[in-house]
């Protein structure tokens, strides 16, 4: 993948994060921590619902696309099963005796369980339909098709406030469900190509059978992962909240640096990497983008550290705590990305068992660290117990991968990712009122980073002054 497909697909994460951190304090004035705590419940469910419907069969996909010729029999294979399935649930659940909207947002409305449904479908579409173009390596169609719902949440919520409409967690809903329609509308627009010869497509059965069984390991290890990242959102929702929960959701959404850094490497790097060893490439190749992604992760956390005091002046001083809580929320967003990176050998390897192992024993840490921080210290304690659980998430497929396949340098990688950790634990347990002393920590972190992999950063400028030259 050329740089211009690389900055293609950055379009969307970064202007998302831009449109996120516009719309975020405008959200946290006009709505209640518990609205946004409610907000959370429902990004949840619909997390939860894709991850389990869809079978593990949307990261199959992404794994025998290129070397499948019938690519619409193959979109056909992957996505039925789990619709079919996720239709049979919801007709369930509309007998049923509970009301889902009362579970999940503490109010029982008929209206939230109608937008609850919808925009599970919804994201269910648009998952696979998404997929097309990530593969295709449509980057700007793809990332249009994230920042223009986001432009129109953000709209919406404006629309409000100009309005004067009530604060209330219906009109927050509907915005939501409206982006998420955005999305699914977009998608089907821009790969209507793609999945309208799917309609008529034949399954090859027999390939279907072998995507099914290089997903189930994928289901289990799909479920743990979604527990582990939002079982601090369900500790929270049972032992402090909606207000806490709503805090903690703020401060993970002020992660957009890094959140934009994972969508771009996730979106780019499986795709090519698989297209890299069907093509026979030096594994030393991938080693390299190992040490880059390492130095990039320790470079944005550092960084967030380092900024993190400019948040307490873009919120109401119900959020103070925020700028703290960051430090360790970094903590998901990032070691994931370099568990994409480290953890490679697993899935070129088609052992994916391991995955199931990494995210099964990190949920089990997380759940303890949940149950015994959150009474003390709430969102804090939340943040705290899932940046350990990642860590050891990182670790294991860390480990896993370099045995598996082939073994890499680990040793500064874990030095870098421990001490982060540390201080992200130690600053959430202790508020610092001056908060120039998380500063200089983290400053000092970045600069030794910088001094650990000199060689690679003065290979990556050469390269970069090498491709300048060339035009």
């Amino acid at each position: 993948m050329n740089a211009r497909k690389v900055l293609a697909f950055s379009v969307g994460p970064i202007g998302g994060a831009a449109l996120g951190l516009i719309t975020l304090p405008i959200v946290a004035w006009f709505f209640s921590p518990e609205d946004i705590g409610r907000l959370t419940m429902l990004q949840v469910a619909v997390s939860f619902a894709l991850l389990l419907f869809s079978l593990g069969l949307d990261k199959a996909y992404v794994r025998e696309f290129h070397e499948v010729e019938d690519k619409a029999g193959l979109l056909k294979a992957v996505f039925i099963p789990g619709f079919v399935i996720l239709l049979l649930v919801l007709a369930g659940l509309v007998f049923s005796p509970w009301s889902p909207s009362l579970l999940l947002f503490g109010i029982d409305s008929l209206f939230l369980t109608v937008l609850l449904y919808a925009s599970i479908l919804l994201s269910f579409g648009s998952r696979f339909l998404g997929l097309i173009l990530r593969m295709q390596e449509r980057g700007f169609e793809y990332s249009m098709s994230q920042l223009l719902p986001k432009l129109l949440f953000l709209q919406i919520v404006l629309g409000y406030v100009w309005l004067g409409a009530d604060a209330v967690f219906d009109n927050l809903i509907m915005a939501n469900f409206l982006s998420l329609l955005a999305v699914f509308l977009i998608y089907a627009w821009t790969t209507r190509k793609d999945w309208l010869p799917a309609l008529n497509a034949i399954i090859d059965k027999a390939k279907q059978s072998q995507m099914i069984r290089y997903a189930i390991p994928l289901i289990g290890s799909g479920l743990a992962f979604w527990g582990l990242t939002i079982m601090d959102k369900l500790f929270l929702r049972a032992l402090s909240g909606f207000e806490e929960l709503g805090i903690y959701a703020v401060a993970i959404t002020f992660g957009g640096a890094a959140l934009v850094f994972q969508a771009i490497f996730s979106t780019i790097w499986v795709p090519v990497v698989y297209k890299w060893v069907a093509e026979g490439v030096n594994p030393q190749k991938i080693k390299h983008v190992i040490d880059y992604v390492t130095l990039a992760v320790v470079a944005i956390w550092s960084l967030a550290g380092m900024f993190s005091w400019v948040v307490a002046y873009l919120l109401p001083p119900e959020y103070m705590l925020v700028p703290y809580i960051l430090l360790a929320a970094m903590a998901y967003p990032l070691l994931y990305t370099l568990s994409e990176a480290t953890g490679i050998g697993i899935g070129i390897k088609r052992r994916s068992m391991f995955s199931l192992l990494a995210a099964i024993l990190a949920l089990i840490v997380n759940a303890i660290g949940n149950w015994y921080l959150i009474p003390t210290y709430g969102a804090a304690g939340a943040a705290m117990a899932s940046a350990i659980a990642f860590m050891v998430f990182f670790i294991i497929r860390t480990e896993a991968s370099s045995r598996l396949w082939e073994s890499f340098e680990r040793r500064r990688m874990y030095v870098f990712v421990i001490v982060l950790i540390i201080f992200s634990v130690f600053f959430n347990t202790i508020a610092i009122e001056r908060l120039s002393f998380v500063v200089f920590f983290y400053f000092l972190v970045l600069v030794a980073s910088l001094f650990a992999y000199k060689r690679q950063l003065l290979e990556g400028s050469a390269f970069c002054i090498n491709k300048l030259f060339k035009r």
